[in-house]
């Protein structure tokens, strides 16, 4: 096969696994755009609106090389989820709607030297424990209630504040993204709304696909990579994968409705608002780009406060100090960002705003953006599954700089809303049909598990195959699901 009919697209085949919507000048694209994906993968986005998305988002001012669709991709606002575009840093644009709402919405995984056998026959006590333990939910509760004062220290300096205030060690910062900090924040970018709406969220899952999962180590692909990691098969490890609560979410919403307003003649070149877009080096732009900053901090913080939590409740239900249990931080990885990178297009070295909007990082071995433990084999990828079929550690791939800005996907992609989700399944049926398969759920709701339900996600195995055989992101170890809490 070598084109892809989606309705009115067609899709050519450039080779295994890439296919492009060819750049239609008169129609607006600046670039072509890109899906990366088996012909499994095409079918579930052919109906929808990714590929119609993914077309528009090529009509950004400074867009460079293709806008790029991961194998995981889905329909979103405005911005397909599994998107990514490079955008010049100097001629082009910012969109908070390429960023999304949930700004630092990422993943960390904790190691631990536990086995699952030490684990067996514990899983109720663990879940309840860590239910009762990390704050999950709509709304507020936190493991911090932070003054005026305390907001402004996280917006500014991230997990540097946490590591002051004793919810981190020094470890933790150095397997984090940018070090668990984003120099450029501007906490005076950020609306008071946006640290109101914070204020009493940080240490929470929030709700929707968020959520705290103790998993074990199934599979081990590659030894090399694993050992440099520290997995290993049989491993207990702790996934939690949230963002930067309702603070982020003002601040995209902020921005949004403001860059309309001050940049509408850009604004009506494009063809969806969503797109709204400020020209690099406008005030907006910078004051956008200081504010996703300070937001970005703010969801590192938000995950190091449920580590500390989870390092808690391990203590009390294994009788152990956490340092003696292995609690260490693998990686903690964002995939709702836009940062300034360095990238080759067309042989030149440029400053890009690499929008990653339900997209992870993945960069390779040898680069310094890569922590050091990680810098000779590359840097930790983490995709999320559903709650039936487990999730992969990978690694960033040798071919990722050339094909995708240093991306691959962000999880398995979700195949329904969650409105249909609750119309096809019921939360308690869901929850007895993991237990089947001993796996822990508990959540706020059973509507809440409904709308996770392993049956409303694609197949995770077959979004990390693609990803393995194009380069991007190298399959490392495989884990499943031991107990689960979620908002």
């Amino acid at each position: 096969m070598t084109t892809f009919e989606a309705g009115d697209i067609t899709l050519h085949k450039v080779r295994d696994y890439v296919w492009e919507i060819p750049q239609d000048q008169e129609a607006g694209m600046r670039v072509p755009a890109r899906v990366l994906g088996s012909e499994a993968l095409l079918e579930e986005i052919s109906d929808d609106k990714t590929l119609e998305q993914l077309k528009n988002t090529t009509h950004l001012p400074g867009i460079r090389k293709y806008a790029l669709c991961m194998p995981d991709g889905h329909q979103g606002y405005g911005f397909p989820v599994g998107g990514v575009a490079g955008i010049d840093a100097e001629d082009g644009v910012i969109s908070p709607g390429a960023v999304g709402y949930d700004i630092n919405c990422g993943v960390r995984m904790v190691k631990t030297d536990l086995t699952y056998g030490d684990v067996e026959g514990k899983e109720e006590e663990l879940v309840d424990a860590l239910f009762d333990a990390v704050p999950s939910g709509l709304g507020g509760g936190g493991v911090v209630q932070g003054d005026a004062a305390t907001v402004e220290a996280v917006l500014e300096r991230g997990v540097d504040w946490a590591l002051e205030e004793g919810y981190a060690v020094q470890s933790d910062l150095d397997h984090c993204e940018d070090e668990g900090m984003r120099p450029d924040a501007d906490a005076s970018a950020v609306s008071q709304k946006a640290k109101d709406r914070g204020r009493n969220q940080m240490g929470s899952l929030g709700s929707g696909n968020h959520f705290l999962e103790v998993q074990r180590v199934t599979d081990v692909f590659d030894e090399e990579i694993a050992g440099a990691y520290g997995l290993r098969e049989d491993q207990i490890v702790v996934l939690i994968h949230c963002g930067s609560r309702g603070l982020g979410h003002q601040v995209c919403n902020d921005y949004l409705r403001e860059i309309e307003q001050t940049h509408s003649g850009l604004l009506s070149q494009l063809p969806d608002k969503e797109l709204a877009a400020a020209p690099a080096g406008s005030q907006l732009a910078e004051d956008y780009y200081g504010a996703m900053c300070a937001a970005i901090n703010f969801a590192w913080v938000n995950r190091q406060l449920i580590t500390f939590r989870t390092r808690k409740v391990f203590e009390e239900v294994f009788g152990e100090p956490w340092e003696d249990l292995g609690m260490e931080l693998l990686y903690d990885v964002s995939h709702n960002i836009a940062k300034k990178e360095v990238h080759d297009v067309d042989g030149e070295e440029t400053e890009l705003f690499v929008h990653r909007k339900g997209a992870t990082r993945a960069f390779p071995a040898g680069r310094p953006e890569v922590p050091s433990a990680y810098r000779d084999v590359g840097q930790p990828v983490i995709i999320p599954g559903s709650m039936g079929a487990g999730s992969y550690v990978l690694c960033g791939g040798a071919e990722s700089m050339d094909q995708t800005f240093g991306s691959t996907a962000h999880g398995a992609g979700r195949l329904m809303s969650r409105t249909q989700a609750k119309d096809e399944f019921w939360g308690g049926d869901v929850q007895d049909d993991l237990r089947n398969q001993q796996v822990y759920v508990k959540a706020q709701s059973g509507a809440t598990i409904a709308e996770e339900a392993p049956g409303v996600y694609k197949d995770v195995d077959e979004v990390v195959r693609v990803s393995d055989a194009l380069g991007i992101g190298d399959k490392v170890a495989r884990v499943y699901p031991v107990c689960n809490i979620k908002g």
